[in-house]
């Protein structure tokens, strides 16, 4: 029932009870109710609608969640603010009724699309050029292989094996490998500013390290079997994290001492969420550098370095 066809039976209750005057104030007051239901839905309209200047619609995924705040007349805002910026957590979105707010439902289909671009998406071949990446790629031939035999990504074919051989710089101190993991945004996003940091902090400590390469299909364990190939002491793996809804773009540097296919992941040092809501890849590249002169210093990674 519309809004115009409550009033009209109202109207008509009225003209049956002929003057009653308790139920026309009662059915007054529910057409008052009416009405401001009416108006109280037009506001909340108003609000969810992005504002389109120009024939274009803002990006929804650019309003900051840490400050978005839609709750209306709250106890204490400044407090539940403050909250926020703790956490990347959909906090204080607040309702329409019992379901969600037309623009949070719209960012949070956007975050979960922007997820599943990441995963079934690949680095371009553009970029890996501009970079100067070695590209290789591992036993699986297709995404949903990727997906469906991790054990594919950890493996390469012997075409790949002579081209790592081949292009990668025997006995290296280190050796620095970028794969594309769950997401190929993380490697775009921030690839370009980590290599410069991390190169300039090794050459800072007197390391040498060789071309990069670049794992097509790459799962972390890839980087043992590249330590056995090429003789390297430390291996550190630059690899796209699985995305969720806080961002798509994170990524993770994993980092061994003469790895060996098979070993334990507890052998494995990890710096993770890398990315420009976490820690931002310039620091993180840094870091890593650091990282390696102590596993180097300590012939041992992962639980044995601390």
């Amino acid at each position: 029932m519309d809004e115009l066809q409550l009033k009209e039976m109202i109207r008509s209750l009225l003209n049956e009870m002929g003057g009653d005057s308790a139920a026309k104030e009662t059915a007054a007051t529910d057409q008052n109710k009416v009405e401001k239901s009416a108006v109280s839905l037009q506001e909340e309209v108003k609000q969810d609608t992005s504002v389109i200047e120009d024939g274009v619609i803002p990006d929804i995924t650019e309003v900051d969640i840490q400050e978005q705040f839609l709750i209306p007349n709250a106890i204490n805002e400044e407090a539940y603010r403050k909250i926020k910026k703790f956490t990347p957590a959909r906090l204080g979105l607040w309702r329409a009724g019992d379901r969600y707010k037309t623009q949070t439902v719209l960012r949070f289909r956007a975050d979960h699309a922007a997820a599943q671009d990441a995963v079934f998406s690949y680095v371009s071949d553009d970029f890996i050029k501009e970079m100067g990446f070695i590209p290789v790629q591992t036993k699986a031939v297709t995404k949903d292989e990727y997906l469906t035999r991790p054990d594919f990504g950890r493996i390469f074919p012997e075409d790949q094996q002579a081209i790592i051989k081949e292009k990668c710089k025997p006995n290296a101190k280190v050796q620095i490998v970028v794969g594309d993991g769950l997401s190929s945004s993380a490697i775009e996003a921030n690839v370009k500013d980590f290599l410069p940091a991390l190169k300039q902090g090794l050459k800072m400590f007197g390391l040498d390290f060789g071309e990069v390469l670049f794992i097509k299909h790459a799962r972390v364990a890839a980087m043992d079997q590249i330590a056995e190939l090429t003789g390297a002491e430390v291996i550190c793996m630059l690899v796209g994290e699985r995305p969720g809804l806080v961002t798509a773009e994170s990524m993770s540097a994993y980092l061994a001492y003469k790895p060996t296919v098979g070993m334990p992941e507890a052998k494995r040092t990890v710096v993770s969420n890398i990315h420009k809501g976490g820690t931002p890849a310039v620091e993180a590249g840094a870091y890593v550098a650091e990282i390696i002169k102590k596993i180097l210093d300590n012939k041992k990674s992962g639980i044995d370095l601390k």
